[in-house]
């Protein structure tokens, strides 16, 4: 993912699905982060200065919100990429471009990996701040294993239509996936959900309403609430707990999946912290499996270890691959 500065800042950063993530800043950008205050206080008169102009800010974004609404804020939490600077054809892979609609009628764009006919198709779900393009590592390292993969843009990325302002519009946008894949003969009984990042909770409510051979679940998040307040408390009690209507509550859902489940995370994710993985798994239902990557950041997990993440991958797929292999 491109930089995106302060304007975005710490919090957008967060569910970032790019590789290129690092480091994080501010909440929005009448919040600046802790490092950024501390940067900017001095001391006396201006650092009052400071903090009352500060203290303004939330006020004025206060009233912005009671008049205008919660949807304000989940613009800053979307951040659709639109370049496509490279296809699956940089790794030598064929592959097919597909068009498909949403049932409230969005054009989504998505790319279509052949593979081993006896293998199950992996269905991926990116992370946010990137799209097709920015994942095209993962789908040469699965793809190298015989798997097929789909991958499609949520609305508002890449070459997709629309703009995602509300957490069901990404879930509409899968569910749209999913008819597609249906009409191409692809049943959810031979698909395998993978999401990254942000994409982990749209996989995990997608295995919620069909279940799939199984759900891959990497550097997932416990939900939108927790995930505010750890980024940026202030942010959190002041405008976040009532402000941002995204719950992507992963931690009270997982429970209720009722599939083979692979959990992967990087235990020095900076971004979200592996600790949620471990509440995450720790709740969710048999067969599960955790692995976390020692060194393992929030977007690097498959590059930095590429054979133990295929290893991880090829264990949970022991039984999956012997329920979906074609006889």
């Amino acid at each position: 993912m491109p930089e995106t500065g302060n304007k975005r800042g710490r919090f957008s950063r967060w569910l970032a699905g790019s590789r290129q993530t690092r480091g994080y800043g501010s909440l929005f950008p009448w919040s600046p982060g802790k490092r950024v205050l501390e940067a900017e206080a001095g001391p006396g008169e201006n650092r009052t200065k400071r903090c009352r102009g500060h203290a303004s800010r939330y006020l004025l974004l206060l009233l912005f919100l009671l008049i205008f609404g919660c949807s304000v804020l989940n613009r800053y939490i979307f951040i659709p990429k639109k370049d496509l600077p490279a296809t699956p054809e940089k790794y030598g892979i064929a592959y097919r471009e597909v068009w498909f609609r949403t049932s409230d009628g969005v054009q989504l764009n998505g790319w279509f990996l052949p593979g081993a006919a006896d293998r199950a198709l992996v269905l991926f779900f990116h992370g946010n701040a990137g799209n097709l393009s920015d994942n095209l590592e993962y789908m040469n390292l699965l793809h190298r294993s015989g798997f097929p993969i789909f991958i499609f843009d949520y609305r508002g990325f890449g070459k997709s239509e629309g703009e995602p302002l509300k957490e069901n519009d990404l879930y509409q946008d899968a569910r749209a996936a999913l008819s597609y894949l249906g009409r191409q003969g692809w049943p959810q009984e031979r698909i395998i959900f993978f999401g990254q990042s942000l994409g982990s909770a749209v996989a995990l409510q997608m295995a919620l309403e069909t279940k799939p051979a199984g759900l891959v679940m990497e550097s997932s998040f416990t939900s939108m609430d927790e995930m505010v307040r750890h980024v940026s408390p202030l942010a959190y009690y002041t405008v976040g707990w009532w402000g941002i209507n995204l719950p992507f509550d992963n931690l009270e859902k997982i429970g209720r999946a009722e599939v083979p489940l692979l959990m992967i995370h990087g235990d020095h994710d900076a971004v979200v912290p592996v600790e949620m993985t471990r509440r995450l798994f720790a709740r969710a239902g048999a067969p599960k499996m955790l692995h976390i990557i020692s060194g393992g950041g929030h977007c690097n997990v498959f590059e930095l270890d590429s054979s133990a993440y295929l290893a991880a991958w090829s264990s949970y797929l022991l039984s999956v691959l012997a329920r979906t292999a074609l006889h």
